[in-house]
């Protein structure tokens, strides 16, 4: 299971306050009792004292069984890890002469990371004299633009760093 850090929770003779608002292990509500009467009542029932709100006044405490509590508290993060998306950048690399046809993998390539809900990093690197023509650059990433507009939207224009020209795509949302 998950990993719950076990420190966060104060149980039994762990537990600082003088009285505690005490919870059945029901869930009803006992009432305030004092730190003796919630231990000497968790004893009768076989089962732990747990402190689960430290910060109100007086704590609140609730007689459970320990160790079950904790594996339900982990069952839950690993299953709220489940359920949260990571969102990975990829990365194209092209060139402004790369032929059309390898073009066209590229784009089946970046249209496959934007259906899997990932960002697409797309550089053009311009070796040599290509340098002096920024716009075959432009072209390329337009041309890989329209080729998957249906799935991703621009989230960084076309900008030129150092020898390369980078541009962003992100899925669309709907």
């Amino acid at each position: 299971m998950g990993s719950i850090d076990k420190r966060k929770y104060r149980v039994n003779e762990k537990i600082r306050a003088r009285e505690v608002r005490l919870i059945g292990p029901d869930g009803k509500q006992i009432g305030v009792v004092s730190l003796r009467e919630a231990l000497a009542k968790a004893e009768e029932y076989g089962l732990d004292l747990v402190e689960v709100a430290p910060q109100a006044s007086p704590p609140v405490c609730k007689i459970m069984d320990y160790g079950q509590f904790l594996y339900q508290e982990a069952k839950k993060a690993k299953e709220a890890k489940k359920r949260q998306t990571q969102v990975e950048l990829k990365e194209i690399k092209v060139r402004p002469k790369t032929e059309e046809h390898d073009l066209q993998t590229k784009i089946r390539h970046i249209r496959r990371f934007l259906e899997d809900k990932n960002k697409v990093k797309i550089r053009v690197f311009f070796r040599g004299r290509e340098l002096a023509h920024p716009e075959l650059g432009k072209q390329v990433l337009q041309k890989i633009e329209e080729a998957v507009k249906d799935l991703g939207r621009v989230e960084m224009a076309p900008r030129m760093e150092g020898r390369q020209m980078i541009m962003i795509l992100g899925p669309v949302k709907k």
